[in-house]
């Protein structure tokens, strides 16, 4: 029944399956550890800052292996990466559940992220060369959409595990899927007719110094930019930080342009579709994320709502997002990625300027549901195609470390994006007499929280117009080749 499986034409659709199958259960974990930090915080008997790490060093480990385990993939094989990646988050998981202290309950933690950094650093690649290239569109939007309900499942499940059966099955869940998971991923991803598709980059080296100055530099940053309100932006730790990454990326750039098989090929982004597509798709997130995190506090603390209707009102945004990205990647390979990373920017951009001026004190449901419904959409729309048109200019040889790329930009500009929103709002409180943190909004200070968020979201609406206008000059002319093709074996 195996060789019949990887020797049918629909091989394909089994290891698009068995990959977003653990992404579902990742994106699942995410929100279900969120739903259960309150109960973490009462069982150690500690303060919230410390319970918080549970959920950071998790996202922070993620964030600094992407890149090099993308490219680690490329070059030894990224469904042994793939495969290693989910025993080891298996791993962690078990060890989470079972943690005596809220320190080791983090080191696992740290342990699970370097799995599922394994994991999505080379999942992505693999489903996309199983596809052709007239399908990689309609595989990323299928993809987005697993996404989009594992967001949605996620808040609910952990609400229900945490209310019938303790904070702990919010890991020990992970391990006995994370185990079939695992099972299936052995079983089916091997050689099959896309055997060609999956092939990698094992002539080369791997680059361990770019893959430590990478580490170094996103470390830090994702470090100063989500500290530096707390400590002070003009604070000693936050300067020597930024002098830090500063000076590791000079160091990263000129590693990476002398190196033989550099980690990240950085002459990629003198391709106009390369570069510009990563630049829009960072400034899409960025425009966007915030306000996933800022209207929870609107709609909790200046409206009043409960937060079962809060979570409610978040639904129909998500389901946008899962039932249109799987149209728009199919679309865009029909008929091409220009029309339709220009017109999601565009609703974005718009969304953005409707929460900026329509929002106050009184705002409806419709209103809010109505234009976060627009948000989603123009995110949907703009993201397979953006993606797919990116790694339409690589070889497959380098999918792995490209398609980390994709993901290290929508982190990246996720953490940006809430730290520079929070910046900009409680500076505005400051400048209404009010204490300049998000803790301290209420109905009573309403006013001055509102102005905050108008002017945050006149910035972000602001950088998604800037996200269209790159847009748009990615359409002119003809793109440059893509970096050269090494020789590349068949993965493993």
């Amino acid at each position: 029944m195996l060789q019949r499986i990887t020797a049918s034409r629909g091989y394909k659709w089994w290891v698009f399956w068995t990959i977003a199958t653990g992404t579902f259960f990742s994106v699942v974990d995410h929100g279900s550890v969120l739903i259960a930090l309150p109960g973490i915080e009462a069982h150690f008997d500690a303060n919230l800052e410390s319970v918080q790490w549970v959920v950071v060093a998790y996202a922070l480990t993620i964030s600094v292996l992407l890149l090099p385990m993308g490219r680690l993939g490329d070059v030894i094989g990224r469904r042994r990466v793939y495969v290693l990646g989910t025993a080891i988050f298996v791993a962690g998981s078990l060890g989470s559940t079972f943690a005596p202290t809220l320190g080791w309950l983090i080191l696992f933690r740290i342990l699970q992220g370097i799995g599922s950094g394994m994991v999505q650093g080379c999942g992505m690649g693999m489903f996309i060369a199983a596809f052709p290239d007239t399908e990689r569109g309609k595989a990323l939007g299928m993809h987005l959409s697993v996404v989009g309900l594992g967001a949605i499942a996620g808040p609910a499940l952990g609400g229900f595990l945490v209310a019938y059966l303790g904070w702990q099955w919010v890991f020990f869940v992970n391990v006995p899927t994370g185990g079939l998971v695992l099972l299936v991923s052995l079983l089916v991803l091997e050689r099959g007719p896309t055997a060609a598709a999956h092939r990698s980059d094992s002539n080369s080296s791997f680059d361990w110094v770019g893959a430590a100055l990478s580490g170094v530099i996103l470390l830090v940053l994702l470090l100063v930019v989500g500290n530096g309100n707390g400590f002070g932006w003009t604070s000693t730790l936050v300067i020597v930080g930024a002098g830090l990454v500063v000076v590791a990326m000079v160091a990263f750039i000129w590693w990476e342009l002398r190196f033989r098989s550099p980690m990240l090929e950085l002459r990629l982004f003198t391709n106009r579709i390369f570069g510009l597509g990563v630049a829009a798709g960072w400034l899409s997130f960025f425009g966007t994320s915030a306000s996933r995190f800022i209207m929870p506090f609107y709609l909790q603390r200046v409206l009043s709502h409960t937060p079962l209707e809060v979570g409610l009102m978040m639904i129909p945004p998500a389901l946008c997002m899962v039932l249109i990205g799987p149209f728009s990647g199919r679309l865009s390979d029909r008929f091409g990625w220009q029309a339709f990373t220009i017109g999601g920017l565009t609703l974005t951009a718009i969304s953005a300027f409707i929460l900026a001026f329509a929002l106050d004190e009184k705002s409806s449901y419709e209103l809010i549901i109505g234009t976060l419904m627009l948000q989603s959409c123009g995110t949907a729309l703009f993201n397979s195609p953006n993606s797919s048109s990116i790694i339409s200019v690589v070889d497959r040889s380098r999918y792995g470390v490209v398609s980390a790329l994709t993901q290290l930009v929508r982190n990246s500009a996720n953490v940006v994006s809430v730290a520079v929103a929070t910046v900009v709002i409680v500076t505005t409180m400051a400048t209404y007499g009010v204490e300049p943190k998000l803790d301290a909004v209420n109905p009573q200070v309403s006013t001055a929280f509102i102005a905050g968020l108008r002017w945050a979201f006149l910035l972000m609406g602001a950088f998604l117009t800037i996200g269209v206008a790159i847009s748009i000059t990615r359409t002119w002319g003809k793109k440059t080749p893509a970096a050269i093709a090494e020789p590349t074996p068949a993965d493993d």
